[in-house]
């Protein structure tokens, strides 16, 4: 048995394809079903044919009630700090900047909470994570 797919449905997929990009992700394939009026995109990490993240789009969709009612995607990062940063200058809020060195969490625009793990031990503290509070919740 192998993990496929995890499977999100999306409001914006040009806006969440964007999102996924910033955080390293590639976009593998896209199917548009005009005869069901949705559109499948799947996201991976480059290199790594494991798990992916199939976005699901339906055409006729006029908002998703929050996505809070997935938990979380997680990631390994090889350089949280960088990560956040890369994020943040894109105007990605932080919702728990990563002051343990080790662990943070963001939103998707559909405010699907995605986990950053930092690949081996912790980074060591650093500004301006350590002053930098959460934003409500992850």
């Amino acid at each position: 048995m192998k993990f496929l797919h995890s499977m999100l449905r999306v409001s914006d997929p040009q806006a969440t394809v964007a999102f996924f990009q910033l955080l390293g992700l590639e976009e593998r394939r896209r199917h548009e079903v005009p005869q069901g009026r949705y559109t499948l995109i799947f996201v991976g990490v480059p290199g790594d044919q494991g798990g992916e993240v199939e976005l699901t789009h339906n055409w006729d969709e006029a908002g998703y009630g929050g996505g809070r009612n997935f938990g979380h995607l997680a990631y390994e990062v090889d350089d949280i700090h960088g990560t956040c940063a890369r994020l943040m200058d894109n105007g990605v809020t932080i919702n728990r900047p990563p002051r343990d060195g080790r662990m943070a969490f963001v939103r998707t625009p559909d405010a699907i909470s995605v986990e950053l793990l930092q690949k081996g031990e912790a980074l060591s503290p650093a500004e301006p994570w350590l002053s930098m509070p959460n934003t409500g919740e992850w």
